[in-house]
């Protein structure tokens, strides 16, 4: 500033400490410093736009990140203001001419933002939308396929993620908002009656079968003296178990070891009888395996008499014997089958051979097969037609051997 004249690139001081600043072609008071030489005037006039000019570079670099809040229309309206008649001394115009190209660029800012607000806010709706639709097709499953557990921690996450949309996402309409929440907590109640009728029903029942079972397990119980002649009777029981449906799988549980226990006692007095018995049986078994090796020879045999004394006598002592291990009957009785078939083989054929009216039959057929076959040897001696002659030989060969089938 010139000493002489107290100006300043932007402004000046006159003989009374009132400061101006130069806007063009003119000059605008900006205000008085009495108290100050005229640099200091200059210099307070200065900061003071310099701190204008600080607001415009901060907000310059606001827009050009996209850090600006909704409000930053408002903030370039309120310094096109202060820039009306700014009590400051410095280049006004330039930097009007910064706020104003900071007018076009908030406008687009803030467009864009409420454009994303916008979207933001669509998707919040679309998010609680698919939370709801979640909601209602839990609580609209058939009862006999939900799973309590499992569906009753999906209605809390479903809640969890409402919530946290509610509180940290963007801000959606009243109206819509509501009549969402209305749909969400009508599924979660629907839900909710579901399953307390269904524990309800759960409960009736357990208490019911458990009345059943313990009628059961007390008859059971009650079975042990009678060893195994009790077993007929557990198996009725078994039966009635059965048919009383099942509790809740803990309880189900329960009841059954004790059902099984009572069961457990008669068939381990069934298990002991069966090992004695099955000792008894072992030696009954050797004993009809020697019969079996007695009796081998008759296989051979071709005296019809013979064979059926020995067999007689064979399975009167077989019989004595009585029975053998279970595993063992099938092999034992099958090896004694095949010697009494052999046995009937003989004495069938016998009756064949011996049975008057089969005798007859033969002795009428013998008769004409031995006609037949003298008719046929005096055709071969006079034929002259060898085909002829061949075909009576054919014919006698096969009359021959029914001749010998018949036998004696």
């Amino acid at each position: 500033m010139s000493a002489a004249t107290n100006e300043h690139p932007w402004g000046r001081v006159d003989e009374n400490q009132t400061v101006y600043v130069r806007e063009g072609d003119s000059e605008r008071e900006v205000g008085q410093f009495p108290d100050g030489t005229a640099e200091e005037a200059i210099a307070y006039y200065e900061r003071k736009f310099a701190d204008l000019a600080g607001q415009v570079t901060l907000l310059e670099a606001r827009i050009a990140r996209g850090t600006a809040g909704a409000e930053i229309a408002d903030t370039v309206a309120k310094l096109q203001m202060l820039l009306t008649e700014p009590a400051a001394v410095g280049d006004i115009a330039a930097l009007r001419v910064r706020v104003e190209k900071l007018s076009g660029k908030a406008n687009e800012l803030s467009e864009k933002q409420q454009a994303e607000r916008e979207a933001a806010k669509q998707e919040a709706l679309a998010q609680r939308e698919a939370i709801v639709i979640e909601a209602e097709r839990l609580a609209a499953q058939p009862e006999t396929q939900i799973r309590w557990k499992e569906t009753s921690q999906a209605f809390e996450d479903l809640f969890t993620t409402w919530q946290t949309s509610q509180r940290n996402g963007p801000q959606v309409p009243k109206s819509q908002a509501d009549a969402l929440w209305k749909r969400f907590r009508s599924a979660r109640q629907s839900f909710d009656s579901a399953r307390r009728a269904h524990f309800a029903q759960m409960d009736a029942t357990n208490k019911e079968v458990k009345q059943q079972k313990e009628r059961i397990i007390a008859a059971a119980e009650a079975l042990a003296p009678r060893g195994v002649d009790g077993i007929p009777a557990y198996r009725n029981l078994l039966d009635e178990w059965k048919a009383a449906g099942r509790a809740s799988r803990k309880l189900d549980d329960q009841l059954w070891a004790r059902f099984k226990a009572a069961g457990d006692l008669l068939y381990e007095a069934k298990a002991a009888e069966v090992a004695q018995s099955n000792e008894e049986y072992t030696a009954n078994l050797e004993a009809k395996q020697a019969l079996l090796a007695e009796a081998e020879p008759l296989l051979a045999e071709t005296d019809r008499v013979v064979a059926r004394k020995r067999l007689t006598a064979l399975q009167l002592r077989w019989d004595e014997v009585g029975r053998v291990p279970r595993e063992s009957l099938r092999d034992i009785e099958g090896g004694m089958r095949k010697i009494e078939d052999h046995v009937k083989s003989l004495e069938e054929e016998h009756w064949r051979k011996s049975n008057p009216e089969t005798k007859a039959r033969s002795e009428g057929l013998r008769g004409q097969l031995e006609a037949s076959i003298a008719d046929l040897e005096a055709q071969i001696a006079a034929a002259t037609d060898p085909k002829a002659k061949s075909d009576a030989e054919a014919a006698l060969a096969t009359q021959r051997s029914w001749l010998t089938a018949l036998g004696d």
